[in-house]
């Protein structure tokens, strides 16, 4: 067979081994003594010396295959491994155990080494266990999360809550926890980050148990273990879901082995020694050149070596492979003898010499080797670089990671190896995108970065937009200083990480090679192919964790992506002047339209790609000369084909050439083209790629060119660069589009990928610096050592995600994503085929710019800063209660989007910017009823608007978290108030409008108000009840969490209606109105109940809020008790006497009311004597006086007047009543007297209950009969008046 070795035109088969004599006498032989030369000098070795009788011999290759089988023994000892060794039970060959020996859902690798938690607490041992020696085996960390590494036996039990570790005769090591594990727990060892090591060792003739991080010991763990009859130790490991790791038993080298343990798998020992010899032999002859005509060996370094072919080192060669090739597809000799080889050259000489190196030995790998031989050998490989890659620590001149690189660099160059592997490995097996993947140290000291950034500086915390902070120190001398050598340390470091960058832009300029074509496929089009499907797993699959690439590593590929990409693109326009550069790059709009490129089931702006192309065939035809294929839309919509367009009988296969359709001569349909099957199969696949009939002439502007779809693996170079007359991807250009190509198609292509790959998961990598920056922060008075710890960490980040041209390219996003929402708008039903990531990308990239790249950079630096505020506020307005929007998510992120954009000034004046009918049009939206919808954070908004208006409502910190809590500061809730009157404005013109508009939206913040009240009262029941039991209670956090909530939400139900009652009046007071009464009377109800209920003396929200429990910080007497003042103040105080007398009576008339309860806000237990001054207010109860930062003298004296106020009506009120008969009095509230008599089933009530009854429910109280009508009603009175029920 021949070889296909790049340069190489020697036949396998002319040197292949036989035992003929006659082979052995070749033309070209050299003579005799100097092939004894030769042989001896490739064969020999002191240590493994042929025996005497042999060596007397002359070697020639008729006695070199003795010699060989002699060279190659080893000892019984060496060779008698695989079989059972005393201590250990079980296969030879350890794997983790998937059929029996797990617990909970879990993803295992084909090799069954590789798990994935897909489960709550995933557990999972191997096959194999241990009972006497010492023994280890490595894991590989993947992800940093919850896992417990260690061991256990056969009769631990374990499920989703306990795993390794939990149960007795188990034992573990967590490393996110930094805690060992054996029932109960304590601190043990290092934290682990993902790419880590972490090595299990037991000594069961000891009885200790210990680990290793990265080689490093981390001292026993575990000491007297349970020995003796029936025990025996698997290796196991607990995960929690979407954690990952890779288990090492031996099957390949350990990375950290350790004297004196053995792995549970023993290696090929014998196999090893082999190996190793004939590496010996082949690196010999890499160093030794034959001189036939002086009959003498040259010694040769290996990167000036090269094949001549003499067929004296082909056949010597050739008895090397024989033995060779088939020990070069084992896993662990790859590794531990091939690779290590590699390595060498590539850390010894230049990267020219390596590469040259590198290049000879793939030469004679493809030359001696079958192909499945070497394929499983490349394969193998890069797998083992790979993993080298991954799992490397990061050291102080990243040497480590810079030599594997190197060596995928020189592999990568070799052609034959690059195709290959390009086509059946890098995208196929391996996870190649690591590659691209710059990992950030997480313990600084082993990076080196104390070296090489000695003195630390952090960023100060910068006056974020709203809040109330002190004036910025102006900086020192000496902290300009610290900054400046910071800053000189952070350059040292990118250069450092520019080395790496650089080299792994190199793999991919090789992978984007176009003019590989030798005999085949060039690589960029191997790499579109698998690019493509490389982003159709990460799009389709989001919650399919295996098949995704981690964010992190999206990052760095699509940085070195887009370098690459420009270089070809600047290169393509240096040969080709009419070529645009790089820096004006964009994707034509008829890649979107043309079917050429892929995209999968992702949707378009205008719905399903079948869809399109159904209804806007004509516009497809008129502006870009495409015509869909009939056949196509039959297949896809069901329609019926154009009269004029009937198919041709089918053909037996696809032509090799595309034909041209066009003007008054329609050519036959080629059969591949009538089969309805190819297009169902792609019905709602938006697919790909589109076969074009390719015209060999230019098309006249009446002529049309017909499409249809193809597999993308289907496309030639042809289909998308194009040729003659075909545009290939630029297919159906508009008249507005320039002739000229911008570049190579296939680089548009790249591009598009480009832009694809940051909607898929590199913003959610963009907020990882922010958490650094919130521990940086919390950290800065308290740990000196682990401030410039996360100072360091910070510089790597700086170093490898963030820079002001990654803060325009996000800017630019967000501009775009703004112009397509506002253009799709613009098509009425139709926006709502528009994908939900666009609206989501805009959010996330306007929170990214104003809260992850400061405070370095700022947005309001950001060209066009308050344009794009104003229009996506005007976007936020407009959708966050769009009918069109379905999705109950990004529904929700609308909301919460718009509740954070007026908090802060500048945001909230944008949103003021925007046209008045939008203002208006939110506004309403805000106050429609709440019923079926997010009523709290539309609750929240309407808050937002009016924080710094109320009574006692312009703190930026809730007073009794002064001193406490100081880091809640950062909180957005607390930001700085900034109320809106334009809104407020808004808001009070839609509430006097109609007669419906105001009464629904009060019942259903009544409604909503009496439900958080009540559900908070019944929690901190529980709690409290809790709290006094004897025996030891734990309350749940998540109830906790719900609590405060509940009474966060009540508070600003309270708030809403005051800042109604401010504004509005009248809907209260007005009792022309006919819902004004009972809208009274319901709201003092409920601020009877919320007054008695926080003020009684030592009741149950005195106690709980004794407690102080975690997650109950904001339940305080002042934030409810404030916004139920401002109520009654606006009420009793502010208004006019008529109303203010309306309101006293109403207040009065409830059975709830207490005189003590506003007595209570001022501190004093009783009602001051009339005619007497208030007293001091006793320190140790509640007042009001007793916050005076908080609360104006002016508010202060209104409360003192209300109190005054509602003495003496009370008074007055108790003289002037008259005892009623309990007969007389409403059966509901037992309040009033009976005023109604419901129709038809007349029953009785009074007006206010069954008032309030009917604006949720049109049945009796009592019988549930369909109330008809609502009539007065009067003891002893013969008429009554009608009103209608509704």
């Amino acid at each position: 067979m021949a070889s296909k070795g790049a340069g190489m035109s020697f036949s396998r088969k002319s040197y292949r081994l036989t035992s003929d004599a006659e082979k052995s006498r070749v033309t070209g032989i050299v003579q005799e003594k100097l092939l004894n030369d030769y042989l001896n000098r490739i064969f020999s070795s002191s240590e493994h010396a042929p025996p005497a009788a042999t060596s007397r011999k002359p070697l020639n290759f008729q006695n070199l295959p003795e010699h060989l089988d002699q060279l190659l023994q080893v000892d019984n000892e060496e060779e008698e491994s695989q079989g059972q060794v005393e201590g250990r039970l079980g296969p030879s060959t350890v794997v983790l155990d998937h059929t029996g020996g797990f617990e909970g859902l879990l993803l295992v690798d084909d090799d069954l080494l590789g798990v994935i938690g897909h489960s709550n607490f995933g557990t999972i041992r191997s096959t194999t266990c241990v009972y006497k020696g010492k023994w280890l085996y490595e894991v590989l960390i993947s992800s940093q999360g919850l896992m417990q590494i260690g061991w256990c036996t056969i009769s631990c039990r374990f499920n989703q809550e306990e795993g390794v570790g939990d149960t007795h005769n188990s034992y573990a090591y967590d490393g996110n926890r930094v805690r060992k594990w054996n029932v109960t727990t304590t601190n043990y060892g290092k934290a682990w980050a993902a790419g880590d090591i972490v090595s299990c060792l037991i000594d069961l003739d000891d009885g200790t148990l210990s680990f290793c991080l990265n080689g490093v010991s981390l001292g026993t763990a575990f000491e007297n273990l349970s020995r003796g009859l029936g025990m025996a130790y698997f290796p196991a490991i607990s995960l929690s879901f979407k954690e990952s790791v890779a288990f090492n038993f031996g099957s390949r080298p350990l990375r950290y082995p350790v004297a004196g343990y053995r792995p549970l798998q023993d290696p090929p020992s014998a196999d090893l020694v082999r190996a190793q010899r004939l590496l010996g032999c082949f690196r010999a002859v890499l160093s030794v050149e034959l001189d036939p005509v002086e009959g003498r060996l040259l010694d040769k370094e290996s990167s000036k070596w090269r094949l001549r072919g003499q067929p004296t080192v082909l056949l010597t060669l050739a008895h090397i492979f024989h033995h060779f090739a088939p020990l070069l597809r084992k896993v662990y000799l790859v590794e531990a003898v091939l690779m290590s080889f590699l390595l060498g050259i590539v850390e010894k000489g230049t990267p020219t010499q390596a590469q040259s190196v590198v290049h000879q030995v793939l030469d004679l790998l493809w030359l001696f080797m079958e192909d499945y031989e070497v394929q499983d050998c490349l394969k193998q490989l890069m797998m083992s670089l790979l993993r080298l890659y991954r799992f490397s620590p990061i050291v102080p001149d990243l040497g480590l990671q810079i030599h594997y690189l190197r060596l995928t660099i020189a592999i990568l160059r070799h052609e034959k190896s690059r195709k290959f592997l390009l086509s059946n490995v890098l995208f196929d097996v391996l996870r190649s995108v690591v590659f691209f993947y710059i990992k950030s140290p997480l313990r600084v000291e082993e990076a080196g970065l104390q070296e090489l950034i000695p003195t630390t500086w952090w960023p100060h915390c910068s006056s974020r937009e709203g809040k109330e902070s002190t004036e910025m120190k102006e900086e020192t001398a000496e902290e300009r200083l610290r900054r400046r050598a910071y800053e000189r340390g952070c350059q040292r470091l990118r250069k450092r990480i520019e080395v790496v960058e650089e080299l792994q832009v190199q793999i991919l300029k090789l992978l984007l090679d176009n003019k590989d074509d030798n005999g085949g496929e060039a690589s960029r089009y191997i790499f579109l192919t698998k690019f493509r499907k490389f982003l159709q797993e990460n799009a389709s699959g989001r919650g399919n964790m295996p098949m995704l690439c981690p964010p992190e590593y999206m990052v760095c590929f699509l940085h070195r992506l887009i370098s690459a990409l420009r270089y070809y693109w600047d290169e393509y326009k240096a040969s080709n002047p009419h070529a645009s550069f790089s820096e004006e790059a964009y994707i034509p709009p008829q890649v979107f339209y043309n079917g050429k490129v892929d995209y999968f089931d992702l949707q378009r702006l205008g719905g399903l790609l079948s869809h399109l192309r159904k209804t806007l065939k004509d516009d497809l035809a008129s502006k870009a000369n495409i015509v869909i294929d009939p056949l196509e839309l039959q297949s896809t919509a069901m329609d019926d084909l154009d009269e004029d367009e009937e198919p041709a009988p089918a053909m037996a296969q696809r032509p090799m050439q595309a034909l041209a359709v066009g003007g008054p001569l329609p050519l036959p349909r080629p059969g591949w083209l009538s089969s309805p099957t190819l297009g169902r199969a792609n019905r709602f696949l938006s697919t790909a790629a589109v076969s074009l009939m390719t015209p060999r002439r230019p098309l006249s502007t009446s002529e049309k060119v017909k499409v249809r779809t193809l597999s993308v693996e289907q496309r030639t170079r042809e289909d998308i660069e194009g040729s003659h007359w075909n545009e290939g991807l630029l297919l159906g250009r508009p008249p507005e589009e320039p002739e000229q190509p911008l570049t190579e198609n296939s680089l548009l292509e790249v591009l598009d990928g480009a832009v694809m790959m940051y909607n898929l998961s590199v913003h959610q990598q963009l907020g990882k610096r922010k958490d650094i920056l919130a521990e940086l922060t919390k950290s800065q008075k308290v740990f000196s050592e682990k401030l410039d710890h996360l100072s360091r960490r910070l510089a790597w980040v700086h170093a490898t995600v963030y820079s002001q041209e990654k803060m325009l390219d996000i800017y630019w996003l967000l501009r775009v994503c703004l112009r397509t929402i506002e253009h799709g708008d613009r098509t009425g039903s139709l926006f709502a085929f528009m994908p939900e990531f666009y609206l989501s990308v805009a959010i996330n990239s306007y929170s990214a710019l104003k809260n992850y790249f400061g405070p370095v950079h700022s947005m309001e630096e950001l060209p066009g800063y308050e344009e794009t505020l104003t229009r996506l506020a005007a976007i936020l307005a407009k959708h966050f209660a769009d009918a069109r929007i379905v999705g109950t998510d990004i529904r929700d992120s609308l909301m919460q989007a718009l509740a954070s954009y007026v908090c802060y000034p500048h945001s909230l004046r944008a949103v003021e910017r925007i046209p008045e009918e939008q203002r208006i049009a939110m506004v309403r939206n805000l106050l429609a009823p709440y019923e079926q919808r997010p009523w709290a954070q539309t609750n929240w908004i309407l808050v937002r608007l009016w924080r710094g208006c109320g009574f006692g409502y312009r703190y930026t910190r809730l007073p009794h978290l002064l001193k406490t809590k100081l880091e809640d500061a950062n909180l957005p809730s607390l930001q700085k108030p900034c109320p809106s009157t334009l809104l407020q404005q808004h808001m009070a013109d839609l509430l006097q409008q109609g007669p419906d508009v105001a009464p629904s939206f009060l019942n259903s913040v009544l409604n909503q108000l009496n439900w958080a009240f009540s559900e908070f009262i019944g929690m901190i029941q529980e709690i409290q009840q809790a709290a006094e039991r004897l025996e030891r209670n734990f309350v749940d956090s998540r109830q906790l969490k719900v609590c405060a909530t509940c009474f966060d939400l009540s508070v600003s139900l309270l708030r809403v209606l005051e800042m109604t009652i401010t504004l509005v009046p009248e809907i209260f007071l007005d009792w022309t109105r006919p819902t004004s009464e009972m809208l009274l009377r319901r709201l003092a109800q409920l601020l009877n109940q919320v007054l008695n209920r926080v003020t009684a003396e030592r009741n149950l929200f005195d106690r709980v809020v004794t407690l102080r429990l975690p997650g109950l910080e904001s339940v305080d007497h002042y934030p409810i008790l404030v916004a139920v003042t401002g109520i009654l103040v606006q009420l009793l105080v502010r208004g006019p006497a008529s109303e203010r007398e309306q309101a006293t009576s109403v207040l009065l008339a409830d059975p709830c009311f207490q005189l003590r309860s506003i007595c209570y806000l001022l501190g004093q237990p009783e009602p001051p004597a009339p005619g007497t001054a208030l007293p001091a207010p006793d320190r140790k109860r509640f007042s009001l006086q007793s916050y005076a930062d908080y609360i104006s003298a002016d508010e202060l004296a209104q409360v003192e007047q209300m109190l005054a106020h509602l003495t003496s009506a009370s008074a007055q009120a108790a003289a002037a009543s008259l005892p009623t008969s309990e007969e007389d009095l409403c059966p509901i509230c037992y309040a009033h007297p009976i005023s109604a008599v419901f129709q038809p089933c007349g029953h009785k009530s009074c007006k206010a209950c069954i008032n309030q009854h009917l604006m949720n429910n049109k049945d009796c109280f009592f019988c549930k009969t369909t109330i008809v009508s609502v009539e007065d009603w009067e003891k002893g009175a013969n008429t009554s008046t009608t009103s209608s029920a509704a």
